[in-house]
């Protein structure tokens, strides 16, 4: 805080959780970044005068920030990326709105970002071990050679990677949009970058693709590199549209981020065109699909309007694949599903004592089964315990959130914190 003169009290900054994750042995990885923007004009348009010139208290910077935590939930280590170290070396991460984090079986760390920029980081967050970075492609600008893996990386249970690829021309677009659902049977290394195989697409037909840069060596379909007019299909809203009224309405989908139920069997979400007036009863599934890329299914009883996720884009899914259940959580409920899509639990925020679920979200589930919560504006992560059945779980989730109140209590004496700002000095802080 004291290298850039953060202001707690200042509007202009500000916290994203981005995500978490578990290794194996069950430590956990937490992603979130700290921005901000200072506006060089003042309340009535005016320009601000510039009396500082180079002060930090006047950069507006982006962080990105992972940090580890042993089994009771005490920090261990903290890496910081995405802005050039003090002595001026530029981070190994470039800048993105929004980052993923992933914990393979060795645990090593997987962070990914928009467009296929994958990053592997050593246990203990010291070192990066390597780097795959891509440029975003767009339409009239000079196309950047890059060396890209995927978007997003989730992990199964036994250490296959689910992966999110990006492709130029998507929906008609002059630019780089998420594509691809594709695995990979082997783990990402420092010295070997796995072949993907791509199971299924949201568009089938990108245009304006060109063999000199649109070919995806390490993504294949059927023993061939991706690009052009080689990739599965038919699209995934064809395959999980209802009837015909529905597919026109799901237009230009969207493909969110994948998570396993199993191995073989994972939790997509398709989600339907979105509107900047709103987008509420728009049609979404998340849809349930095999390696083979084949749609088995959806977690069911969600309706379009009244359990929308969006509102305020909520479409985080995780899943513990230990117990064969998925969570969602967004501004009008918190869901849970067995591993077939049967719904077993809707619990409404509108109903006290689950009005504090809206200020929420949902950004993983540890290997113990207890879905992880960030609060938005206290900063906090609340691991809730596992139900001993998905109809308990209305119970268990009060239970925490009393348990929620109290654990902030004493942490806010311990820390002193201000304005929900929790400082502390890491015992190990690294510059990636």
């Amino acid at each position: 805080m004291s290298t850039y003169r953060l202001d707690p009290y200042s509007p202009a900054w500000e916290i994203d959780h981005h995500d978490v994750a578990f290794s194996p042995s069950g430590q956990m990885y937490a992603l979130y970044g700290v921005r901000r923007y200072e506006s060089r004009f003042d309340d009535r348009g005016g320009r601000r005068p510039e009396n500082r010139p180079g002060d930090p208290a006047d950069r507006n910077f982006r962080h990105l920030l992972i940090t580890r935590y042993d089994t009771d939930g005490a920090p261990l280590a903290t890496a910081l990326c995405c802005e050039q170290r003090p002595d001026g070396t530029p981070s190994s991460v470039r800048e993105a709105t929004t980052f993923r984090v992933a914990v393979q079986l060795d645990g090593t760390v997987v962070v990914s970002a928009h467009a296929d920029c994958t990053y592997l980081i050593d246990p203990s967050l010291s070192t990066m071990l390597a780097a795959h970075t891509m440029p975003m492609r767009l339409a009239f600008k000079e196309v950047v050679p890059g060396d890209p893996f995927a978007g997003t990386v989730a992990v199964t249970p036994s250490g296959r990677l689910l992966c999110t690829v990006t492709e130029y021309g998507v929906h008609g677009y002059g630019g780089s949009g998420t594509n691809l659902l594709a695995l990979s049977d082997t783990p990402l290394t420092a010295a070997t970058k796995p072949v993907l195989e791509a199971i299924a697409s949201v568009d089938p037909r990108p245009v304006n693709q060109t063999e000199a840069h649109d070919l995806r060596p390490h993504v294949r379909y059927q023993g061939r590199p991706v690009g052009l007019e080689h990739r599965p299909e038919p699209g995934l809203a064809d395959l999980v549209a209802l009837t015909a009224e529905e597919r026109r309405r799901y237009g230009n989908a969207r493909l969110g981020r994948p998570v396993a139920m199993t191995d073989d069997l994972f939790v997509v979400p398709v989600l339907g065109r979105t509107f900047r007036s709103g987008s509420r009863g728009q049609p979404f599934a998340f849809a349930l699909i095999n390696d083979r890329g084949e749609v088995t299914g959806r977690l069911e009883g969600m309706d379009y309007w009244k359990d929308s996720p969006f509102t305020g884009y909520l479409f985080t899914v995780v899943t513990d694949p230990a117990r064969g259940r998925a969570f969602h959580l967004n501004r009008y409920g918190l869901y849970a599903w067995s591993s077939d899509g049967h719904l077993h639990a809707r619990i409404s925020t509108d109903d006290k004592p689950f009005t504090a679920l809206k200020h929420f979200r949902l950004l993983g589930c540890s290997p113990q089964g207890e879905p992880v919560l960030a609060h938005r504006k206290q900063n906090l992560l609340l691991r809730v315990p596992p139900p001993a059945t998905l109809t308990d779980l209305a119970q268990t989730v009060e239970e925490a959130l009393r348990a929620y109140g109290r654990e902030r209590t004493s942490l806010k004496k311990a820390w002193s914190p201000v304005n929900w700002c929790w400082t502390h000095t890491p015992g190990d802080l690294h510059h990636l």
